[in-house]
């Protein structure tokens, strides 16, 4: 390559820009670990998202970014864990905020053991990751029409699967169900996993689960991808129709995520994790592994992340209102 001044003089505003941003996170930061939390287990959506932003944030920061598992409680095991940590930036929660904000309407504050809106700083949301509704293969359903056709037949008998009372699952599948207006039976389990599990082996005949979930799970042939709850289709599943082109138009959901800090972390510590995440985002490698997994990811500001989680709150508080699901 020919090493022009104008390339010379790009390459040098290059460093001097990292120069900068290494030097403003060393003085917004502590020369020690972060920690992101993962309040599920690992291997599930919220993990890879997670580790994928760790690693970026780690070479960003010039810091360690270690992923801790604190799984359990439909994930308000580590919320509580992040929500008691020093405000400081150094302990910070990977949030499927849709899920967190669901289980709060559904069982209240003081049941799960934070207000997400008012224990937490967003830092950032970093992405949206569509819903996907998976059948057991030994159920013989494959589309929209198959599963209301036997829920029909079996009122209250057809059984999904989700990580617990007050889930995404839970709750995106209760709505499901009041569009369709059919009967179902929940069946709740400590996580995703043996949810799974159970799918794989034909316990239970459906669930929902993220994109990245979907796409991992498919590989093992004993579940088929019934439809996906997004606007149009997804590039990893361009032959999986939407439940609105099946006839369920107003089935559209996503797990949005974002990574939060205890309330209290200072402006500068929120606006320099804020940019490490923004130019994580940015980086051409992650785009491409957002993209295999049906990750759309998402640049805000600490502002838009916040209006972002007050909307997300709103909306689904009603839901909740609307299903009437029984606690």
């Amino acid at each position: 390559m020919i090493r022009t001044p104008l390339n010379r003089w790009r390459q040098a505003m290059v460093m001097v820009s990292s120069l900068v941003f290494c030097a403003w996170a060393q003085a917004a930061l502590a020369d020690k670990p972060i920690t992101l939390v993962v309040a599920f287990p690992a291997g599930g959506g919220v993990d890879v998202v997670g580790r994928i932003l760790a690693q970026g944030m780690s070479q960003k920061l010039k810091l360690s970014v270690v992923v801790d598992n604190k799984a359990g409680a439909s994930g308000a095991i580590g919320a509580q864990f992040v929500k008691r940590a020093a405000p400081d930036g150094h302990t910070l929660l990977m949030a499927p905020t849709t899920s967190y904000v669901m289980s709060e309407k559904m069982s209240g504050a003081e049941a799960v053991g934070y207000e997400i809106a008012k224990d937490f700083r967003p830092v950032a949301t970093v992405g949206e990751l569509p819903l996907v509704m998976l059948a057991s293969k030994a159920s013989g359903i494959t589309t929209y029409a198959e599963l209301a056709a036997k829920a029909r037949q079996l009122p209250g008998k057809l059984a999904y699967g989700s990580s617990g009372n007050g889930s995404t699952e839970h709750i995106v599948t209760e709505w499901f169900r009041q569009q369709a207006s059919v009967e179902l039976l929940h069946v709740p389990y400590r996580g995703s996993a043996p949810a799974m599990a159970d799918l794989f082996a034909g316990e239970i005949q459906f669930m929902v689960t993220t994109s990245p979930t979907a796409l991992t799970n498919l590989a093992s042939g004993k579940v088929v991808a019934v439809g996906v709850a997004s606007p149009q289709r997804l590039d990893i599943f361009p032959g999986l129709a939407t439940f609105a082109e099946q006839g369920l138009p107003q089935f559209v959901a996503a797990s949005v995520y974002a990574v939060l800090a205890p309330k209290g972390t200072p402006d500068d510590v929120i606006a320099t994790l804020n940019a490490a995440l923004n130019e994580t985002l940015d980086d051409e490698a992650v785009k491409r592994r957002f993209a295999q997994l049906g990750i759309e990811p998402v640049r805000s500001t600490p502002a838009q992340s916040r209006e972002r989680l007050l909307n997300e709150a709103g909306k689904w508080e009603q839901v909740v209102q609307r299903i009437k699901v029984a606690r």
